[in-house]
């Protein structure tokens, strides 16, 4: 049994984009309409009418309106399989790229653990783990991960601190 003909490799992977497409979409639509309603809180002056948020408002209302347009336009692109064969083209997608949702996982964790842990633990943590995913898996390469992410963790923290008197979060 061969494997796929040209034709139907070509259709697999421009499904393959689309269904990237549709989730970059998706993530655009999510975070806009967050900081949308994020926007309201802006404190207003007396000088403004309309307050500070009106603005930021009114961009993150036209692309959350945008991103539901493309997300529509994305899902008219998809074959016409239904519902399982999108979930066979994003899990096929997932697992030829399962690096970008490790690497995005380990960047919300980071993110997360900032206020938590503090600049320096969180750095650490997250330069560490993210090298030891992408780096081939030898001792060197692991003495090497360990190096940059203690420099540039506890060392940016250090010259922050004495260098330019700015402080970086300390965690809770």
């Amino acid at each position: 049994m061969q494997g796929a003909g040209p034709e139907e490799a070509g259709l697999e992977r421009e499904e393959a984009g689309e269904v990237a497409r549709l989730i970059s979409y998706a993530a655009i639509l999510a975070v806009s309409i967050f900081l949308f309603f994020d926007a309201r809180g802006l404190p207003t002056s007396r000088w403004e009418v309309l307050g500070a948020g009106a603005f930021p408002q009114l961009v993150f209302g036209l692309l959350s309106a945008l991103s539901g347009l493309a997300i529509v336009g994305s899902l008219r692109k998809l074959s016409l399989a239904g519902a399982s064969g999108f979930a066979a083209a994003a899990a096929g997608w997932l697992r030829r790229r399962y690096l970008v949702p490790v690497i995005a996982a380990c960047f919300g964790g980071y993110l997360l653990a900032i206020p938590q842990v503090g600049f320096s633990v969180a750095t650490f943590v997250f330069l560490l783990a993210t090298q030891l995913v992408l780096a081939p898996r030898r001792w060197t390469s692991f003495l090497l991960a360990l190096v940059v992410a203690l420099l540039f963790s506890f060392g940016l923290n250090a010259l922050f601190a004495e260098v330019f008197n700015v402080f970086l979060p300390r965690g809770a």
